[in-house]
């Protein structure tokens, strides 16, 4: 039996692993010294001063979207400047979605920006009532987290179950940020360094791109719906076409469901160029009743 796939190329690489590890040691020497605290060693780390800063620097960290902003807005200039979308807007201030992008066939596209997909805030969406198509978009700022380990928890352990629970249809994900290819390796401009795009001061590779299901999976009235194809859902598409996508950069992403006594259970399958290459066990809805 072949061995299976990861659901993202990228990965986190042992060399930036390495890298980390030697600056917590390296942080964790010095850290006593750092500062006017005043304290002698051991009251220092008695105080919990410094895991009272990493918690404030994770969490001011968490709350700036600039580069977050700056990056989508680079792409959607990048594509409404060359016909790939009529028109795009800011909308996260006013409400609960963050962008809303026109089409050229007049079809509305609304983007829901996230960080790494490991976090609680992914379970967190609606989709507007008024929406032709609802992305996902994941951009993580923290280049020490796993994408593989990102991109599966995300999918299976909270997307999928999200739009089973709270019947909330998610037509695609990207996962595609501001350190792909810089700070964080791309395996597609490894292999091809000609896959490249410039947009504004940077250089980006082709996003990766998730199709989920056309309809809400059901385990008593549809147990496996088909998945969207890349060309029904127009602003995957014209992203795709726009960043020199390959079919190699889009994965299906099946969610099956079933009832197991009073549980409803859900696996999801995932399926690249045809060929189901990977697969969760079957796991269990735990909010539902």
């Amino acid at each position: 039996m072949p061995e299976k796939q990861p659901i993202i190329f990228c990965e986190l690489s042992e060399e930036m692993r390495n890298v980390i590890t030697d600056y917590v040691n390296a942080l964790r020497y010095i850290a006593p010294s750092i500062g006017n605290h005043g304290m002698p060693e051991e009251d220092f780390w008695d105080s919990g001063l410094l895991q009272s800063a990493i918690e404030r620097l994770r969490g001011s960290q968490s709350a700036s979207t600039d580069k977050k902003r700056s990056f989508i807005a680079d792409i959607l200039s990048f594509m409404k400047t060359r016909g790939a979308i009529t028109d795009w807007q800011f909308s996260g201030s006013g409400e609960r979605h963050d962008y809303e992008v026109r089409m050229p066939d007049d079809r509305l596209c609304v983007i829901e920006a996230k960080g790494c997909l490991d976090g609680n805030n992914t379970n967190i969406f609606e989709r507007p009532s008024n929406a032709d198509e609802f992305i996902i978009w994941s951009l993580c700022q923290n280049p020490g987290s796993d994408p593989r380990h990102n991109a599966w928890s995300g999918i299976h352990t909270r997307l999928s179950a999200e739009i089973i629970h709270r019947k909330q249809r998610v037509d695609g994900l990207i996962i595609w940020d501001m350190l792909c290819g810089k700070g964080r390796a791309c395996p597609k401009l490894v292999a091809d360094a000609s896959r490249v795009t410039r947009i504004s001061d940077r250089d980006v590779p082709p996003p990766c791109i998730y199709l989920f299901p056309r309809t809400i999976p059901d385990p008593r009235n549809n147990p496996r719906p088909q998945c969207w194809r890349l060309e029904d859902v127009k602003f995957l598409s014209a992203l795709s076409q726009a960043f020199k996508g390959e079919s190699s950069d889009v994965v299906d992403v099946h969610i099956e469901t079933r009832m197991n006594a009073a549980s409803i259970e859900r696996r999801t399958i995932y399926v690249r160029e045809g060929t189901e290459f990977s697969s969760s066990r079957w796991t269990k809805i735990k909010r539902a009743r």
